[in-house]
C-alpha cells in the first residue's frame, strides 16, 4: 500500500484501495460494524463502495459485536494536495523532513552523540556509523515533545534538564538508610531520563542547524507566501533563483507544485516557462517526471480559483498563532491548518457536522460520502447520560483513514484536537503510508536512464 497514491493516480491500479477495504472489514469484524461512514474524494468513494459490497456479500453472517468505533472518515489525499508539500514544523515532522523516519527509527550523524571519551580523543575517535534512535511514545520525553512546534521544544528540554538536576541533588539530602534506599530505587529512572534528554537535546541541535540556515528560512518564507495566496499567479523569483542555482530538483518541484495548488493551476505561459527551465537546467530525462506530476494533478493549467474561498471558509490561515501554547491546530505549520484536519474537526462538531461548511464542501475535489450502516437494534452503543458525553470515557471514537498518505504534522494536529478540553471526539489514525513532501514527490519521480552513445552503436 506504500505506493497507493502513485498506483491510483498514474496507473489507475486500485489494488491498494481493495486492500484498504479488506483492512476495514477486518477492523469491523474485531470491533463491530462502524455505524457512520463519511468521506471526501473519488478514491474514498471507491473504498466505501467496496466495504458496503463486502458486507452485502457476507449475507448477515457477521460476528455480532457492539460497535466500539462510532464513525469512519475516509480522506483521499487528492482532496488536499497542498499540505504534504509544506514543510512540517513540529518536532517529529522536522526530524522526518530532514533525516527521514523509517518504521519509527531515525539515523543520525554520530558526532553529536559522542561519549566523553570519544570527545576527548578528537575527530579520529568518532564512530563513523550512523546513530540509530527509536522514536515512539514509550519514551516519556518524546511523547511530550513529538507534536510540539519546534520553537516550543527548547523550553521543554530546559525544564526537563532542571528537573533531572534537582532529582540528582536529592542524594545530598539523603541521611537515613531509608532515604538512601529510596534514592537508589529512583536512580535507574533518573539515568534513563538523563539519557533521553541528552539524545533529544542532540537531535534538537541538529535540527536547529538546518532551520537556522538562510536556505531553510528563504524556502519556508516562500511556502508561507504561497499558502497565503501571495504571488502565486506568476513566475516566482525565488523559485526561478532555485532553478538557476541548480538546487535539488525535489526542492524545486515541491515549491512548483505548492504554488500550483495554491493558485488552482498555472496560466499556460507560466506552466510552459517552468517546464522549459527545468528541462534545460536539469536535463530532458526529467520529462517523464513532469508528465507524472501533471497526471497526478500536482502540475496543471489553471481552472476555477477555489483556494481563496476554501482558505476563508475553512479558516486555513490563522494569524498570530501561538507556537508555545497553541489554541488552534494550525500551529503545526505555524499558521496554516491542513484541509484534511479541518474536515475532521468540522465533522466532529456535535449536531452540526459538515452542514456548517456545506458552502465550501463543493470546492474540494471529489464526491462527498455520508453513509449510515445498518446495525441490529440490540447492538447499538448505549450511553449512560447526556451529561456524560463530555467525559473521556464517553468520548466518541472516529477512525480517520488517509488514502494516499499522511504527514506527521497532520497526525499531530488531530492529536491536538482530541486533547482539547471541549473535544467530544477521540481520533484513531490509519493510512497507506506516512509521507513528507520529499518522499511523496520522489515516489512520483521517474527519470529516464540515459544510455551513452557508445553503448548504442
Amino acid at each position: 500500500m506504500a505506493d497507493s497514491f502513485k498506483d491510483c493516480t498514474l496507473y489507475e491500479d486500485y489494488t491498494s484501495l481493495y486492500d484498504c477495504a479488506k483492512a476495514l472489514m477486518t477492523v469491523q469484524a474485531l470491533y463491530g460494524v462502524i455505524p457512520y461512514i463519511h468521506g471526501k474524494g473519488q478514491h474514498a468513494k471507491h473504498v466505501c463502495d467496496m466495504v458496503l459490497r463486502m458486507r452485502l456479500e457476507l449475507g448477515g453472517t457477521e460476528v455480532q459485536i457492539v460497535p466500539q468505533i462510532d464513525s469512519l472518515l475516509l480522506l483521499d489525499r487528492s482532496v488536499d494536495l497542498l499540505t504534504p508539500l509544506a514543510t512540517q514544523l513540529t518536532y517529529e515532522g522536522l526530524i522526518d523532513e530532514i533525516f527521514g523516519i523509517n518504521h519509527t527509527i531515525v539515523q543520525l550523524p554520530p558526532e553529536k552523540f559522542a561519549s566523553s571519551s570519544e570527545a576527548q580523543g578528537g575527530a579520529s575517535a568518532f564512530s563513523t556509523e550512523l546513530r540509530k534512535i527509536v522514536l515512539n511514545s514509550g519514551e516519556e520525553l518524546y511523547a511530550e515533545i513529538r507534536d510540539k512546534n519546534f520553537n516550543a521544544v527548547g523550553q521543554v528540554l530546559s525544564r526537563k534538564a532542571k528537573a533531572i538536576s534537582a532529582q540528582f541533588e536529592e542524594r545530598h539530602g539523603a541521611k537515613t538508610v531509608g532515604e538512601i534506599k529510596k534514592f537508589v530505587s529512583k536512580l535507574p529512572y533518573i539515568q534513563a531520563a538523563k539519557e533521553s534528554l541528552g539524545n533529544h537535546t542532540s537531535i534538537a541541535e541538529l535540527v536547529k542547524e538546518v532551520t537556522d540556515s538562510s536556505e531553510f528560512v528563504g524556502c519556508l518564507h516562500t511556502q508561507q507566501e504561497f499558502m497565503n495566496g501571495v504571488d502565486t499567479d506568476k513566475v516566482h523569483p525565488y523559485v526561478e533563483d532555485c532553478i538557476s542555482k541548480q538546487d535539488p530538483l525535489t526542492k524545486v518541484l515541491r515549491l512548483l507544485c505548492m504554488q500550483c495548488a495554491a493558485n488552482n493551476g498555472f496560466k499556460p505561459k507560466v506552466m510552459e516557462f517552468y517546464k522549459q527551465e527545468i528541462i534545460q537546467t536539469y536535463g530532458f530525462q526529467h520529462a517523464i517526471t513532469l508528465n507524472n506530476l501533471e497526471k497526478a494533478g500536482l502540475l496543471r493549467v489553471q481552472g476555477n480559483k477555489t483556494y481563496p474561498a476554501l482558505r476563508k471558509g475553512l479558516r486555513l490561515i490563522v494569524e498570530d498563532v501561538s507556537e508555545q501554547n497553541p489554541t488552534d491546530a494550525s500551529y503545526v505549520y505555524s499558521g496554516y491548518a491542513p484541509v484534511t484536519v479541518r474536515l475532521a474537526q468540522f465533522l466532529a462538531r456535535p449536531g452540526q457536522g459538515w452542514r456548517s461548511v456545506e458552502n465550501v464542501m463543493d470546492l474540494i475535489p471529489g464526491p462527498k460520502i455520508e453513509v449510515a450502516q445498518e446495525i441490529p437494534a440490540g447492538l447499538k452503543k448505549k450511553r449512560s447520560s447526556v451529561s456524560s458525553l463530555q467525559s473521556d470515557e464517553e468520548k466518541k471514537l472516529m477512525l480517520v483513514f488517509f488514502l494516499g498518505g499522511v504527514t506527521y504534522a497532520e497526525i499531530a494536529a488531530l492529536r491536538f484536537l482530541s486533547h482539547q478540553d471541549d473535544s467530544t471526539t477521540e481520533y484513531i489514525i490509519a493510512t497507506t503510508k506516512i509521507i513528507n513532501g520529499d518522499s511523496w514527490l520522489n515516489s512520483l519521480m521517474e527519470p529516464m536512464q540515459l544510455v551513452p552513445i557508445a553503448e548504442m552503436q
